[in-house]
């Protein structure tokens, strides 16, 4: 038996046969993911939240330019890929390989900080101004 089939009988026998939503999966260190589709979507969303924290992070500090894109690709990188080796421990191989699952939503999740700190700066000019 391999690991990961005994990581699902373990989860069904823990939650008594019920299925777990997948929020609740995506908070939980070594969840079972059944479709690969589902974790995937996990990882998009992730993305697309540390973007916008990101984006106000920004706006509030106020970095700009190649060192905030800079900074904002190798944080949002690097905490999408310690989740997903080191606490969710999914088999990358599975997804694609750990290229597929990192840049997974990158390219979406690029417009968001930037839209995010300029509706920021609009929001305090408009505060401060008027």
């Amino acid at each position: 038996m391999t690991s990961s089939s005994k990581r699902k009988e373990e989860v069904h026998v823990v939650n008594g046969g019920l299925k777990q939503s997948t929020w609740s999966k995506a908070i939980s260190c070594k969840a079972v993911w059944d479709e690969k589709d589902e974790f995937l979507d996990v990882v998009y969303w992730f993305r697309q939240i540390i973007a916008v924290v990101l984006g106000v992070i920004w706006g509030v500090a106020p970095l700009k330019g190649f060192l905030g894109i800079a900074i904002f690709c190798v944080i949002n990188a690097g905490v999408l890929y310690l989740y997903f080796s080191s606490f969710q421990q999914v088999d990358e191989e599975e997804y694609g390989g750990t290229w597929e699952l990192t840049k997974e939503g990158f390219m979406t999740s690029f417009a968001f900080p930037i839209l995010t700190h300029t509706m920021y700066v609009w929001l305090l000019l408009q505060y401060y101004y008027y």
